[in-house]
């Protein structure tokens, strides 16, 4: 494909069946994801949402990367995502999760142009999400009351993203962050390491790379 050239419709449908063999969902879970992938394909035109070298990949390597993380917290069912961005994996999440009474996933992201993306794609796909305009720092943790999850995808270096993690961590919540071909690295080399347990997994979508699950130890 040339650089610059949009994906045709049948390279992003061989990619959608690719990323949903690794990561089944309903077929109505599977609709409001491609309304979703299909705003994102007409902002991203616009708005800085993600590289447009990766959208002809945008099934397996934003999609289906975001959505195999609600298994690893399976009863979750209020979450928080830090720096959300184009809505990975938040929004992946909150559409996974439109039809559970009382499930949400508050998204906190400071850029305003992709937070009025992100209120959009939760009108077009019924998402369970609701849309924070803010810095995590500045965010009022007891406002949301009880959490059940946290997660962040390509936010901040490890030691940051559990900082600001810490607090909902040390309520009970369980953190679920994509890390990577280096996550083992990033653990060692944590200095707070022995406050938490952490789990490095697998990830489905590219064996190379691991998701850290992490709790309070």
């Amino acid at each position: 494909m040339t650089a610059g050239k949009d994906p045709s419709g049948e390279q992003l449908a061989e990619n959608r069946r690719a990323a949903l063999r690794l990561v089944p969902v309903s077929r109505e879970t599977g609709d409001r994801l491609a309304a979703y992938v299909d705003l994102l394909a007409r902002w991203r035109k616009t708005t800085n949402l993600i590289a447009g070298s990766t959208f002809p990949s945008v099934w397996t390597r934003h999609i289906a990367d975001s959505a195999q993380l609600l298994a690893l917290a399976p009863t979750a069912r209020r979450w928080i995502d830090m720096g959300s961005g184009a809505g990975f994996p938040g929004l992946v999440i909150a559409i996974q999760l439109a039809d559970i009474p009382g499930a949400v996933v508050h998204c906190i992201e400071s850029d305003q142009r992709k937070c009025a993306f992100l209120r959009e794609a939760v009108r077009a796909t019924g998402a369970a999400a609701t849309i924070h305009s803010a810095r995590v720092e500045a965010i009022d943790v007891a406002s949301f009351g009880a959490v059940d999850a946290v997660t962040a995808r390509a936010f901040a270096p490890l030691p940051l993203t559990l900082k600001l993690a810490r607090t909902w961590i040390e309520r009970g919540a369980v953190g679920v962050f994509p890390r990577g071909e280096s996550a083992k690295d990033q653990v060692a080399a944590l200095p707070e390491a022995t406050a938490y347990a952490i789990e490095v997994l697998p990830s489905l979508v590219d064996a190379r790379s691991a998701i850290l699950r992490v709790r309070q130890s």
